[in-house]
């Protein structure tokens, strides 16, 4: 408290702080404010603006067809909490921009952005894909004060096929959350096998995920015999139609000799490979609020998290550009854009 509080009743003042709708809130979602004016709401869905979130308006620009057909298949947005750095919205606007033919949601352990990211999709005509990053348990967990660096936890990658596929993934992150602990869900491998038809159902399409998906954690920790391994296991699990290798490259010294590994191993096993761009941010300009964000998730400084801070090209790309930073890999930018 101090000496230039406004003139409100303590009330008022409780009121406000707890976030609570006035009184004399308008029907239509605006709220009427001392003066008499009315307030509109900002869209968002904290109570102490409007109870109903408003339709989203599609920009004026038409939706763009790329040069290269390429559909964008794990994709983040600022629902993955102090991950993602883009509104599921902006990242819709951008793909129909760079003209892809579709793009996957696929948040941390939820569907907490789909509504919003469907809704903004139709609005631009751009093809939409459900989907999640999973985290997969692993034993005895506890939650680190300050937070990791780079938090714990083996990935695994799920798009929906269908109504069906959208349930039992749904089901999937349930149990996960329920299982888990406040901010750290976690869902047992053989539950996820179980749930997806073991094997003979075609209900989801398993990726391999980021660096911390099975197969690429095994390959870069043991070598190529261990990433095989964990390859085979997804293949046994899900069937082989249903896996696909995923390569992605945000321009670090070990990404060309991390997908030359995943595509031998590919070829190997007879799966096939595709490629992402594992976006976390719509545009290159948002790198510095993912920057903040991880440091924030890790409660450290900029500079101490400096080793640790995600790389600048985490952000969505044409199907040109794709073709052109994966052109030792012949095929793979159209077979995400056919899986799309």
């Amino acid at each position: 408290m101090g000496f230039d509080n406004p003139e409100i009743s303590w009330g008022e003042f409780e009121r406000r702080l707890s976030g609570r709708p006035p009184a004399d809130r308008v029907g239509d979602g605006t709220d009427r404010v001392g003066d008499g004016t009315d307030r509109v709401g900002d869209g968002t869905d904290s109570p102490a603006w409007s109870r109903r979130r408003v339709s989203y308006t599609a920009p004026p620009s038409a939706r763009q067809r790329g040069a290269v057909p390429y559909a964008e298949l794990h994709c983040h947005s600022n629902f993955s909490f102090l991950d993602g750095a883009s509104h599921p919205e902006e990242l819709v606007e951008e793909a129909a921009r760079l003209g892809l033919e579709a793009l996957a949601l696929t948040d941390h352990n939820g569907f907490y952005g789909v509504v919003r990211f469907s809704e903004a999709a139709k609005a631009v005509g751009l093809p939409t894909i459900f989907g999640a990053e999973l985290t997969l348990a692993a034993g005895e967990r506890t939650l680190e004060r300050p937070g990791p660096a780079d938090p714990e936890g083996q990935h695994l990658l799920v798009l929906a096929r269908g109504p069906e596929g959208y349930a039992r993934l749904g089901r999937a992150i349930s149990e996960g959350q329920l299982a888990g602990e406040k901010g750290a869900p976690r869902i047992p491998y053989a539950r996820l096998v179980e749930l997806a038809g073991g094997g003979t159902g075609d209900h989801w399409a398993v990726l391999t995920a980021c660096r911390k998906g099975p197969v690429p954690a095994a390959l870069m920790a043991d070598g190529p015999a261990a990433g095989r391994r964990e390859l085979d296991r997804l293949v046994a699990d899900f069937g082989r139609q249903n896996v696909f290798v995923e390569l992605w490259d945000h321009g670090l010294p070990i990404d060309s000799v991390r997908n030359d590994a995943l595509a031998e191993l590919a070829v190997a096993a007879g799966v096939d490979v595709v490629a992402t761009a594992n976006a976390h941010h719509h545009s290159v300009a948002r790198r510095r609020l993912a920057s903040a964000l991880a440091a924030v998730r890790s409660r450290r400084s900029l500079d101490e998290i400096d080793g640790w801070l995600p790389p600048a090209g985490m952000h969505l790309r044409s199907g040109v550009e794709q073709a052109a930073r994966f052109a030792r890999y012949p095929g793979i930018v159209q077979r995400a854009a056919e899986l799309g």
